[in-house]
């Protein structure tokens, strides 16, 4: 077997062209645009260079083919944050061959060592862990939604087979919209929307400015507890909002203040992964008129919500219900989404967890994020990450 950095044009190719032969005979992977995945990994275009770095490998067997590929990173605002110096791997493909993905996970680790790195979570994203972040163990009979990762089954037994151990559980929930709230629910809700002083606000693209603001102080303020929190960069918000600027709904997007101040916001974003499953990673030419034919046709029917925050002082107030009343009255403005999908919520997160519970979703997906010491005689510490235990009576509550 032989490792290959990928370098130049001919190796991007191929460490793309490597998933799409893993996943030829599948029928729910949906292969990501080439584009977006090469972005990832320039320094020009992913603002995390600026603070830290990546790279990525191809692996071919004796005859030439291609069996797999790993990218390997280093957040360094991130990775010292940890007991141990931490990095990354992501966008792990391989065929079902132990000694190809320990040739693989062999090379990241090396490349993490000679940087300083103690230990390695995988697979995770050179980015914000909204997109491409976790390893699929439940829900492989439906395709994912845009940014969500999909891999084969036996994938948990080479990441856990190399030594990897489980670190945080990340749980996706779906929304049938063509039923009712619970009247729990919509109880709380209408109780929360007539308070005086609370408002609720959709984004508006003439107003970005103000939203982004908004956004990063109840980001802040939501997040400063957690063990890897780092601020909120609005060059990052800016970038990701130009790029979502096609698909995105301004009524998608929530904002719920007191007297003024922001204290919680909501970003919901069609599936965009139900237009790029035509495409095989690719949208230029002739592809272009086809994805907008397609838009038009309003063929996305399911919407992604990708994250939510709620300063810690306006918690347990039913916050998360007003907005979800006025998320419920947008979406009967747009009745060709059948499905709203609610991802991913971390065992850490079990308030969240209440809240899916309590607008009537259902289970859909579980994803696992996996951490690997490089040290054998040290175990895994989950620090203040709550313990899976724990995690299974807090989301038991009423």
């Amino acid at each position: 077997m032989t490792i290959i950095p990928v370098t130049d044009k001919k190796t991007r190719k191929a460490f793309h062209d490597t998933a799409r032969g893993i996943y030829k005979n599948s029928k729910y992977w949906i292969c990501p645009l080439d584009d977006t995945i090469d972005k990832i990994f320039d320094p020009q275009r992913n603002v995390f260079f600026n603070h830290g770095d990546a790279t990525r490998w191809i692996l071919k067997d004796e005859k030439g083919e291609l069996i797999g590929r790993i990218g390997a990173f280093i957040n360094e605002k991130k990775a010292y944050n940890y007991e141990q110096p931490t990095g990354g791997v992501g966008f792990f493909e391989c065929i079902n061959d132990q000694r190809a993905a320990n040739k693989l996970f062999d090379t990241a680790k090396q490349w993490l060592k000679d940087k300083g790195m103690e230990a390695m979570d995988g697979p995770i994203n050179f980015g914000e862990n909204d997109n491409f972040w976790g390893l699929l163990v439940e829900g492989f009979n439906k395709s994912p939604a845009y940014g969500m990762n999909y891999n084969h089954p036996y994938y948990k037994e080479l990441f856990e087979n190399y030594g990897f151990q489980f670190y945080f559980e990340q749980v996706t929930n779906v929304l049938d919209l063509t039923k009712k709230f619970p009247e729990r629910f919509w109880k709380i809700a209408d109780w929360v929307i007539q308070k005086p002083g609370f408002t609720f606000e959709h984004f508006k693209y003439k107003e970005a400015d103000r939203f982004i603001n908004d956004l990063k102080e109840v980001y802040d303020e939501a997040w400063k507890y957690h063990e890897n929190f780092t601020p909120i960069n609005k060059t990052d918000v800016y970038n990701s909002l130009e790029e979502a600027k096609p698909i995105l709904v301004e009524d998608f997007v929530w904002f719920a203040y007191h007297e003024g101040e922001p204290i919680a916001f909501l970003i919901m974003f069609p599936d965009f992964n139900q237009i790029l499953q035509h495409f095989n990673g690719k949208i230029s030419g002739l592809n272009i008129l086809k994805f907008l034919w397609l838009q038009k046709r309003k063929t996305i029917t399911r919407t992604r919500v990708t994250i939510m925050g709620v300063k810690p002082k306006f918690q347990r107030m039913g916050i998360e219900s007003g907005i979800f009343w006025h998320l419920g009255h947008a979406m009967n403005r747009h009745p060709e989404y059948k499905e709203l999908e609610l991802s991913w919520v971390g065992d850490f997160n079990p308030k969240m967890r209440r809240i899916h519970k309590a607008v009537g979703s259902e289970f859909s997906k579980r994803h696992y994020t996996y951490r690997k010491l490089f040290d054998p005689q040290k175990e895994v510490s989950r620090s203040s990450i709550i313990s899976k235990d724990t995690k299974d009576k807090e989301l038991n509550k009423e």
